[in-house]
C-alpha cells in the first residue's frame, strides 16, 4: 500500500555521449580520400520537473535510480551517431533538492519549474573536424565524454493555502475529512496522524487547499518528537488556523495551547508567527456551555460553526493570495558552468580540472604527434598554462588532467 513519503535520495545518470570516428573516404579511382569521420551524438540530460499530479516523493523510496539514454559512436561516410533522449522525471510541487551536505540547489515550487539534475555527455568530433591546412590526415577523434552522476537528497514542503495547527488529538483530521474530501485516519488517541494530509475545499465561489499537519507538541521547534520534518509543510501556507481543544483534556487551558502552539511557530521561523491566522475552538458539542476560549468556536463532529469558518477562510485567503505578485510561469534551474580549475593533488601534483580542459584530452590516441599538438594548443587557448603558472607550478611538477599526465615546463 503506498503511502505518502516526503523525504526520499535520489540518484541520476545522465547519458554517456557517443565518440567520434576515426575514417577516411575510400573509393574507386581516388588515391587518397579524405577524412570523413562522424561525430559521436551528445547523451541525455536528466530533469527535475514540478508536476501537480505528483503527491509525494513515494517512487523514490525503494527505487531512487533515474538514467537517461546514451548517445551512439559516429561512423564513417559523414555519419554522426544519434543524440540520447533527455529523461523528464515528476517530482511534486514544493520539492527541494540538496546535495549530501545539506546545500539547497533548487526549489520546485510551481507545475513546470525545471531543474537540470545531471548533464549528458558531448559526443566526440570525428576526424573530419580537425581537418585543416596543416592536417591533411587527421588520424584521430575525440572519444565519448561521460554523463554526470550525481546522488541527491529531496525533501518535499506541501503547497497549501492553509495549514492546520493544533495539538495531537485537536480535531484537525476530522475537520480535513468534513470540509473537504481528504480521508484521513481518525482515532481518539494523539499522534493518530502520522503524516500530512491535503484536501481541496469549495465554498462558494472560492477554492482553496488546507493542509492537515500532523500535532505538534511543546519544543517541536526544537526537534521534539518529529517537530522539523512536520514545521516544514508549514512553511509554504498563505494562512494558518490555529486549532485549540475546548474541553482543555490535556490540562491546558485555549488560551495557553494558542501561546504554546504560536511560540513553537516563531521559534521556528520567526515569519510564521506573522502569517495571517485565525484562532478556532474545536470540539464544540463536548464542551461546557461557558468554556473559556476563542469567538469563533466549531463541532467538526455535528458540523456546527461549519460554515462561518469556511467565510473566514476563504476571506484569509483571498487576502492572502491579493498581496502576493504574480508567479512566473515556470522557473528553470540550470547550474552554473565551472571554467578551468587548478589544485594542488594529494601527492602533491597539479590536479586541473573543468570541462573544458577534460575535453581538450579526450582524444583517441595522444600518442599521435598530432593529436598531442592539437591537445597543447588547446589547454593554451583556454589558459590552462597561465593558470598553472599563477598557482605556484615548477618546472617538473606532474600535472594531470583527467586521465592525461605530464611533466610541467613554463614554456
Amino acid at each position: 500500500m503506498s503511502g505518502f513519503v516526503d523525504e526520499a535520495q535520489l540518484h541520476v545518470k545522465a547519458g554517456d555521449g557517443g565518440a567520434g570516428s576515426v575514417s577516411f573516404r575510400r573509393e574507386a579511382h581516388v588515391a587518397k580520400g579524405g577524412p570523413d569521420g562522424g561525430d559521436g551524438g551528445d547523451g541525455g540530460d536528466v530533469w527535475l520537473v514540478a508536476d501537480r499530479n505528483t503527491a509525494s516523493l513515494y517512487g523514490f523510496r525503494d527505487h531512487p535510480h533515474r538514467r537517461a539514454a546514451n548517445g551512439t559512436h559516429g561512423a564513417g561516410k559523414g555519419r554522426h551517431g544519434k543524440g540520447g533522449a533527455d529523461l523528464e522525471v515528476p517530482v511534486p510541487e514544493g520539492t527541494v533538492i540538496k546535495d549530501l551536505d545539506g546545500k539547497v540547489l533548487a526549489d520546485l515550487t510551481t507545475e513546470g519549474d525545471r531543474w537540470l539534475a545531471g548533464k549528458g555527455g558531448q559526443g566526440g568530433k570525428g576526424n573530419a573536424r580537425f581537418l585543416s591546412n596543416r592536417r591533411r590526415a587527421p588520424a584521430f577523434a575525440e572519444q565519448a565524454e561521460l554523463g554526470e552522476e550525481h546522488w541527491y537528497n529531496m525533501e518535499l514542503r506541501l503547497m497549501a493555502d492553509v495549514a492546520l495547527v493544533g495539538f495531537p488529538n485537536a480535531g484537525k483530521s476530522t475537520l480535513i475529512s468534513r470540509i473537504s474530501a481528504a480521508k484521513p485516519k481518525i482515532a481518539d488517541y494523539p499522534f493518530t496522524t502520522l503524516e500530512p494530509h491535503l484536501g481541496v475545499v469549495r465554498f462558494e465561489e472560492h477554492e482553496f487547499v488546507v493542509a492537515d499537519i500532523p500535532g505538534l507538541i511543546e519544543g517541536a521547534s526544537e526537534g521534539k518528537g518529529l517537530g522539523h520534518r512536520f514545521l516544514r509543510h508549514i512553511e509554504r501556507a498563505r494562512a494558518m488556523v490555529v486549532l485549540v481543544d475546548l474541553t482543555a483534556a490535556d490540562g491546558r487551558s485555549p488560551d495557553e495551547q494558542e501561546r504554546i502552539l504560536v511560540e513553537e511557530l516563531r521559534r521556528y521561523r520567526p515569519e510564521l508567527a506573522e502569517r495571517p491566522r485565525i484562532v478556532i475552538g474545536s470540539k464544540l458539542d463536548a464542551a461546557p456551555p461557558d468554556a473559556p476560549g476563542p469567538d469563533m468556536r466549531i463541532s467538526a463532529l455535528t458540523g456546527e460553526g461549519l460554515r462561518p469558518l469556511l467565510g473566514a477562510l476563504s476571506q484569509l485567503v483571498a487576502g492572502a493570495r491579493s498581496g502576493e505578485s504574480r508567479p512566473r510561469r515556470f522557473v528553470v534551474h540550470r547550474p552554473a558552468p565551472v571554467g578551468v580549475v587548478v589544485e594542488r593533488g594529494m601527492d602533491g601534483g597539479w590536479e586541473v580540472t573543468g570541462r573544458p580542459a577534460l575535453r581538450a584530452v579526450a582524444l583517441s590516441d595522444l600518442t599521435n604527434v598530432e593529436a598531442l599538438a592539437y591537445a597543447q594548443g588547446r589547454l593554451k587557448s583556454l589558459g590552462v598554462d597561465k593558470a598553472l603558472a599563477k598557482a605556484g607550478a615548477r618546472s617538473g611538477d606532474r600535472v594531470r588532467i583527467g586521465g592525461f599526465e605530464f611533466d610541467y615546463e613554463p614554456d
